[in-house]
């Protein structure tokens, strides 16, 4: 088995990596509708650096690293791919579709390495492949609570963006305050229990996906 300092160094790679192809959805959707304005800011990339943000990128998972004894979850976020909805050819059902293509990216690449848990947990090499299947886990669990962050309704989160598109209009002055306060309500969510409801489950959907429960909760 891997040490604690591998496995937490695994973690924020993995972590890292599913924020970016999370915005990568977004990006490739959007542009598929019609809007390049990604493309034009140089996002449709991998590379980490453009998608670094300050604080959801580097403070908060160092945070939630001090807070928990690097026992985790470490968690954080990526700068928004910029979209100008305005460009979409699907005026309608384009901000939805935009919205959701990020988590439902996160869910299926956790589908595809918890089948492949699956597979070689049921293997006669499952002993030998132990090491090996604790990282896929990693992999499965983190886009899995990722994917769920998204879609809580608040902003800046998908959720709220899937939220709003259902709002009737007589609810504007929720959809503004939420706007207005949407960072700080999201920071007090993380810091007083929602992380660890969400963690929970996507300890459960694991159970679900790859069978069994996450080795390192």
């Amino acid at each position: 088995m891997f040490t604690a300092t591998i496995i937490t160094i695994f973690s924020l790679i993995v972590l890292l990596f599913s924020v970016i192809i999370h915005e990568l959805a977004h990006g490739y959707v959007a542009y598929s509708l019609g809007d390049p304005t990604a493309k034009y800011a140089g996002r449709l990339t991998l590379n980490p650096l453009k998608h670094l943000d300050p604080f959801g990128s580097v403070m908060l998972p160092l945070l939630l690293l001090l807070a928990t004894g690097g026992q985790g979850p470490i968690f954080g976020w990526a700068k928004p791919v910029p979209v100008n909805p305005y460009n979409f050819k699907d005026q309608k059902w384009g901000t939805l579709k935009v919205a959701i293509s990020g988590p439902a990216t996160n869910f299926g690449v956790a589908i595809i390495f918890g089948l492949l848990i699956r597979f070689l947990s049921a293997s006669w090499l499952a002993v030998q492949l132990a090491p090996f299947i604790e990282l896929l886990g990693i992999i499965v669990f983190y886009n899995l609570l990722w994917g769920m962050f998204n879609l809580v309704p608040i902003p800046p989160l998908d959720g709220s963006w899937i939220l709003f598109r259902f709002l009737p209009p007589a609810t504007e002055k929720i959809k503004m305050f939420l706007q207005q306060y949407g960072l700080f309500i999201l920071i007090f969510f993380i810091f007083f229990g929602g992380l660890t409801g969400l963690s929970i489950l996507a300890q459960l959907l694991y159970n679900m996906v790859a069978g069994g429960f996450f080795p390192l909760l």
